[in-house]
């Protein structure tokens, strides 16, 4: 028996299938609970195209060279916080309900040397779909991906002791209006003492403003403000404890509201045919803008260069600031020496020791 295949013959076949397997998913006979699991080839197969989606994208967006050294307090601090829960880390196992996701999240000290820099950077920041892995609250802070990268490839050879030491640092009193813990998840990345701990990418917070640093917490959890750690942390926190939190490290001696230094003409006088203003207009003494003076010169150049940027301008969009528009009259050439110089007039101390795991 010869059976002739026509083009009516092949749609009504492709129809025919197509609702059959439209009835089956309407029948809600598939089984989509976590405990059923994945069959092995389903498995298999999901995971091949992942990894051959991810090599593919990876190619177009390659990060900037991945020290793995640079930002580890403030990589790790965010890993214990948003990730530790399902990935587990250095002497502490991931949660058993969150393994019994299909799929579980991988043991990260085992995987990732499957991956390169490029591969990991694109993973952290797009996430996977079909998973239990987001991705980056914020796609505009490329710097904290790398620094994330960074502290991934420490990974496998991080011991207890070394984890602990980057994650963890014991909180002087906390104010009664704060909840268990709360001020401990500041202090693993800004110190007992909020000078930051030596971590050049992160700001000292002792003698800021409160009022600053209140707002500052509130922009962060509107997300109005880019920042994947900082939006993590902020976004539970109640108006009281926001406010707590601020007088708490604004009443540490540190930042001082003290004139700026008159080592760096820009401070001072601007340059007039840039239309640059001069600092003191918004941070001298008295005036209502954050203190600079005394600030790590590390983070001063980097939010000056951020904003400086076009498609990754911190801030510049959604909260109309000036700072942006002001980073770029400033010259290339004259950025670190203009943090440097801001930096020196809290007699800051260079951020190169870095707490070594």
């Amino acid at each position: 028996m010869t059976v002739r295949i026509t083009w009516k013959r092949v749609l009504v076949t492709i129809l025919t299938l197509a609702l059959a397997g439209l009835l089956f998913a309407w029948s809600g006979l598939f089984q989509i609970s976590a405990s059923s699991g994945h069959w092995k080839i389903t498995e298999w197969f999901l995971h091949w195209t992942m990894q051959n989606s991810v090599r593919t994208y990876s190619t177009f967006g390659t990060p900037d060279k991945v020290r793995e050294d640079d930002g580890l307090v403030s990589a790790a601090g965010h890993f214990r916080q948003a990730c530790q829960v399902c990935h587990g880390a250095p002497g502490q196992p991931p949660s058993p309900q969150m393994q019994a996701a299909t799929p579980p999240a991988p043991d990260l000290a085992e995987t990732v040397h499957h991956y390169d820099d490029a591969e990991l950077f694109w993973i952290v920041q797009h996430g996977v779909k079909y998973t239990g892995m987001p991705a980056w609250p914020t796609q505009e802070r490329p710097d904290e991906i790398r620094r994330m990268v960074g502290f991934l490839r420490r990974l496998p050879g991080m011991t207890p002791r070394q984890y602990e030491a980057l994650t963890h640092v014991s909180a002087r009193q906390a104010p009664s209006q704060l909840r268990a813990g709360l001020l401990e998840s500041c202090t693993g990345c800004h110190g007992a003492d909020g000078l930051g701990r030596k971590q050049g990418d992160i700001p000292i917070l002792a003698g800021q403003k409160a009022s600053y640093l209140r707002d500052a917490l509130r922009d962060y959890a509107s997300g109005k403000r880019a920042s994947g750690p900082m939006q993590v942390a902020a976004a539970p926190l109640s108006e009281s404890e926001m406010a707590a939190l601020a007088e708490h490290f604004a009443t540490m001696p540190g930042l001082e509201d003290k004139p700026l230094p008159h080592t760096d003409p820009i401070l001072f006088e601007g340059i007039r045919e840039r239309q640059l203003p001069a600092c003191t207009r918004c941070h001298a003494p008295g005036k209502p803008k954050p203190l600079i003076a005394g600030q790590h010169a590390t983070y001063l150049e980097n939010r000056l260069r951020s904003w400086r940027g076009e498609e990754t301008v911190i801030d510049a969009h959604k909260t109309q600031l000036p700072m942006p528009v002001i980073a770029r009259r400033i010259p290339e050439k004259e950025i670190r020496g203009l943090a440097r110089a801001l930096s020196e007039a809290g007699g800051e101390q260079p951020a190169n020791a870095r707490p070594q795991p």
